[in-house]
């Protein structure tokens, strides 16, 4: 089935917020959903439309959106694969939702927050700006060639994360600021999750970016 066709039929959660806030697209962690990652929407931007889909593999029984060989190491071929998917359906939102030019920015947590990267990483088109909570690179031995000029990327990590180690936050913002990407980075103390501190520094970064796409 083509992509396209596919996506339309894609589970996800859609509310509509105020047409001067941005648009956020809530993608959850592994084992969560579209419900549970909106509720973190609200504490970034009361006001912002929520755009938040399933991600539609399952391990174990739980959701995530792209298969992974064991703890920590990626099927990349999927994550290339999944991102596009993603990037279509970013593509069908806006038409679906007659979200016109505003800008839709990618919040994602640990396995979201991967997916956004790797969209934003591969499909700038589709995704130009990322909130990434203990996210990490997802693209191990593929090489960043697409222009990110006017991407923009936050990245919020644990120092002592051993999901999403530091020595992989390095890479990701290394091949994020070589593509030519603008990257504010957060490092705090403790592990995987979302922390206070991580949720002020998005709420901060949110509130700074420009309500058109660049």
């Amino acid at each position: 089935m083509p992509i396209a066709d596919a996506v339309a039929d894609w589970p996800h959660l859609y509310r509509a917020g105020s047409s001067t806030a941005p648009v956020l697209l809530m993608l959850h962690g592994t084992g969560g959903n579209e419900v549970d990652i909106a509720g973190l929407a609200a504490s970034l931007d009361a006001d912002a439309t929520v755009l938040a889909p399933r991600g539609r593999v399952t391990e174990g029984g739980m959701l995530r959106w792209f298969r992974r060989l064991s703890e920590g190491v990626f099927d990349v071929d999927d994550v290339v694969r999944r991102a596009g998917e993603l990037a279509a359906f970013v593509h069908w939102a806006r038409i679906q939702y007659e979200l016109g030019d505003r800008p839709v920015i990618a919040v994602g947590f640990s396995n979201g927050a991967n997916i956004a990267l790797a969209t934003a990483l591969l499909h700038p088109e589709a995704l130009r700006r990322v909130v990434a909570f203990s996210g990490m690179f997802p693209l191990t031995g593929r090489e960043v060639t697409a222009d990110l000029a006017g991407t923009q990327a936050l990245l919020l990590n644990g120092r002592s994360d051993p999901m999403a180690p530091l020595a992989s936050v390095t890479v990701l913002a290394a091949a994020l600021s070589a593509a030519g990407a603008d990257v504010e980075q957060h490092v705090r103390e403790g592990g995987h999750g979302v922390a206070q501190a991580d949720v002020a520094a998005a709420q901060a970064w949110l509130a700074a970016q420009p309500l058109v796409v660049a």
